[in-house]
């Protein structure tokens, strides 16, 4: 084999070498930009004992399946954008993913910042007053609380807002002896 020969395979291998690195790192990359990432709220929603009525105290209350709450969220113009409802499960739970939504500006918008859990309706004809309880009228702001479910292309980090009520519009007077 003459000289010229073993420089051209040598150039070509190292070449392949190099051409197959950047291909790997390449696909590497593609792979990362195609990791979806979702935003998602959780919380409980009940209905709020009568004699806890009047404080935030949630003892004694029970879950409202099927309640409904909102996911509000503002830009630093405080414009709507992003708003969507959700209903309880059978638990009282809910876990809202919050399909569309988009972070322009990564601090004034982040979720933590822009969004909001509020009291929509309950289903209950005897526990369907709205209460401030966790800022259920005015908007429950969310908290990170480490929360994220992940695999190789899927990533949900999981914000959580303050437990809502409802309570019943008649209670029962008690009676002091």
């Amino acid at each position: 084999m003459a000289s010229s020969q073993v420089t051209f395979l040598i150039t070509l291998f190292l070449f392949s070498l190099v051409f197959s690195s950047m291909s790997a790192s390449e696909e590497a990359t593609t792979k990362t930009l195609e990791k979806k990432v979702d935003v998602v709220v959780e919380g409980m929603v009940y209905c709020q004992s009568c004699n806890k009525f009047g404080s935030w105290s949630l003892t004694g209350s029970t879950p409202i399946s099927a309640a409904k709450v909102s996911v509000i969220c503002k830009n630093q113009k405080n414009q709507v954008s992003y708003y969507k409802s959700f209903a309880t499960n059978a638990n009282g739970y809910f876990y809202a993913q919050l399909d569309g939504f988009k972070m322009k500006n990564n601090l004034a918008d982040h979720p933590l910042q822009s969004c909001q859990v509020k009291l929509v309706s309950s289903p209950l004809q005897n526990c369907n007053l709205l209460t401030n309880v966790n800022y259920g009228l005015d908007g429950s702001p969310l908290r990170y609380e480490k929360k994220n479910f992940a695999n190789n292309d899927y990533e949900a980090v999981i914000y959580a807002a303050g437990p809502l009520a409802f309570r019943p519009a008649y209670c029962t007077p008690s009676t002091h002896n």
